[in-house]
């Protein structure tokens, strides 16, 4: 029962499904903060309606929502640039480690790839002979 817990977390798209929530709710926390300290101030303003701190103050002094909180955005965004570093360093690099011993690659470079010369289409893998989505024949890849 432990085993196939342990194998159910150790799947990649686990793995990746995870990190691609927090990745999103620190992300989410970022767009939060735009909204509220830069968006919401100006549409205070064009409507009619300012604290001390970090930016800027765009209607009547000591109107807090209209004021652009500048600080508060920095704030955030040394927030998510941490939570994201502690992310890497503690969840994807031993979970790399890990994958490497079990022979499996993560995280790794994409596949090259080539373009279609009829639809331009970017992503064909070097040994397709047809593109797949307009049909057309491939030219050989180079060093192929």
């Amino acid at each position: 029962m432990v085993k196939g817990f342990k194998n159910f977390l150790l799947r990649g798209d686990v793995v990746v499904l995870a990190i691609g929530f927090v990745v999103a709710l620190a992300f989410s926390t970022l767009i939060k903060a735009f909204t509220a300290d830069i968006i919401t101030p100006i549409v205070t303003r064009v409507q009619g309606k300012h604290p001390v701190g970090l930016g800027i103050q765009l209607g009547a002094s000591g109107n807090g929502s209209t004021f652009i909180n500048i600080g508060d955005l920095i704030s955030n965004i040394v927030y998510f640039v941490i939570f994201m570093a502690v992310i890497y360093y503690v969840i994807v690099q031993p979970y790399k480690a890990i994958s490497a011993r079990r022979g499996v690659t993560v995280f790794g470079d994409p596949a090259p790839v080539k373009t279609c010369p009829a639809c331009l289409s970017d992503d064909l893998p070097l040994a397709a002979a047809k593109c797949k989505y307009c049909g057309s024949d491939q030219p050989a890849a180079a060093g192929a």
